[in-house]
């Protein structure tokens, strides 16, 4: 099992060193076996079919991971330990690996190097660099400023102090994702355990997850150290109070800014058992205070400021199709002709800012199964209704899902879309114009996810009827 998920990230670190955008002139570009590859359509098909091949065989690994996992025949902590153990290898492969599924990374590189130049990216657009750091970036994103907070900018400046090649930069910034699933191993067993949900299991969900490993260790997101962040201030606000919880919660919005959403959990956990709604408004108020002023005190000691907030609405630049409000905008505007995208994204916020209102107000206070339910509704809205929403956007509920205690259908669902949205990966925006390969990749990803569907299925129905000889006799007595 173990021995099959490396196998698996293996292949799609050597696939992805073909169908992944590289900088024009980098070293590794110009191999002659790989330039050949990169250049000829079926070298990038052949490689697809790696990749894909490569992915299905980690998602089976992880399922059989989870399901180990979840056996309480075993011991906790020797399970605990085995997701750990497979979560290290897994990400082993793709340490050295270009960034994958999402050219993001190559942009986080350059704002590192601007930030170190002492161009802020809240000014300034990678645009203003030229040469190898700025090769692979995003043509849409190579003149538009930086919406993320000044937190990976500070990391990446740390790294261009070191180097300038934008392939280390990537690979500097992959260490970001890695504490970040350090910092999830240690808080997701706590945050389980208080749900009364098994840690093993819990850990398996999030830590070895396929769209956790690609989108974000591959894809190297900083939704990860966002997310991770935010799960530690949860626990924090626990075993050591609500203040040093609710500056956690800015440190974690210096990455990314929906981790905001995380302080509705630390008000939640830190109230009595019955709380008035003006104790809920002063909690809010007071956390929202802190983290407020941690966010403005990293940007201001780093000397970035809060230009962030200028940039906000960059990734609005972007209709994605996982965008339930974009989607819903579109459709109204092809029926009455009316330019209503910006009408319904701006409901869709403005419905998920009553949502968190709501659940401050009204959610249950002193229970850390209630708060860690309640925040993780929070996520999973901010997630439906955001206007922008990308594979690796999932990452924001993820742990929090997994440490709630789900009906059956739910788990279900949570399961698929966690295999599912690693395998989807490779059908990335950098394939727009090659049909032939984005053809062999649908074609693969979904007779993988029929065949896996239907194994997995399998094995839970063996392991249902195996379940069921051991409760007859106690039903019978």
């Amino acid at each position: 099992m173990v021995h099959r998920g490396l196998a698996g990230y293996v292949l799609v670190f050597v696939g992805g060193l073909v169908i992944s955008v590289l900088p024009s002139s980098s070293g590794v570009a110009a191999l002659p076996w790989l330039s050949d590859l990169r250049s000829a359509t079926s070298g990038r098909m052949l490689a697809m079919a790696i990749v894909v091949i490569g992915l299905g065989l980690a998602s089976s690994a992880w399922l059989q991971l989870v399901r180990v996992s979840g056996d309480r025949r075993l011991e906790e902590g020797d399970r605990l330990a085995l997701v750990r153990r497979a979560s290290a290898c897994w990400v082993v492969p793709l340490l050295l690996a270009p960034p994958m599924f999402s050219r993001d990374g190559w942009s986080y590189g350059a704002q590192g190097v601007m930030t170190h130049l002492g161009l802020s990216p809240y000014v300034w657009a990678p645009n203003i660099l030229d040469g190898e750091i700025v090769e692979a970036v995003d043509p849409m994103w190579r003149s538009t400023l930086t919406p993320y907070g000044p937190v990976p900018l500070i990391w990446g400046s740390a790294a261009a102090g070191v180097t300038v090649d934008p392939w280390l930069l990537a690979v500097a910034h992959r260490l970001l994702s890695l504490v970040g699933l350090v910092l999830l191993a240690w808080a997701v067993p706590r945050l389980a355990r208080w749900s009364g949900v098994d840690a093993a299991r819990s850990s398996a969900l999030v830590l070895a997850s396929p769209l956790m490993v690609a989108h974000g260790v591959a894809g190297l997101h900083n939704d990860v150290l966002m997310v991770a962040v935010g799960a530690v201030a949860l626990v924090v606000a626990v075993e050591h109070g609500w203040v040093p919880g609710a500056v956690l919660v800015g440190v974690a919005a210096a990455v990314k800014l929906p981790a905001g959403l995380f302080g509705i959990g630390v008000v939640l956990l830190s109230l009595p058992l019955v709380a008035t709604h003006a104790q809920r408004t002063w909690r809010t108020a007071a956390v929202a205070l802190v983290a407020v002023g941690t966010l403005a005190g990293i940007g201001a000691v780093s000397g970035l400021g809060v230009g962030w907030v200028h940039a906000l609405g960059v990734p609005g630049e972007v209709l994605t199709p996982m965008s339930v409000s974009t989607q819903l905008g579109r459709l109204v505007e092809l029926m009455t002709g009316l330019d209503a995208v910006a009408t319904v994204r701006g409901l869709g916020s403005a419905l998920l800012l009553a949502i968190a209102v709501g659940v401050a107000l009204r959610a249950r206070t002193g229970c850390p199964r209630a708060a860690v339910r309640a925040t993780a509704g929070v996520a999973l809205a901010a997630v439906v209704l955001s206007p922008v929403v990308h594979h690796w956007y999932l990452l924001w509920c993820l742990p929090l899902l997994a440490v709630c205690h789900l009906p059956r259908r739910g788990e279900r669902v949570l399961l698929h879309v966690s295999w599912l949205g690693g395998l989807v990966a490779p059908l990335d925006s950098s394939l727009a114009g090659a049909d032939g390969i984005i053809a062999l990749a649908v074609a693969l990803v979904a007779g993988t996810a029929l065949v896996q569907s239907l194994a997995h299925r399998r094995h839970e129905a063996q392991a249902e009827v195996r379940v069921e000889p051991s409760r007859a006799p106690q039903a019978a007595r």
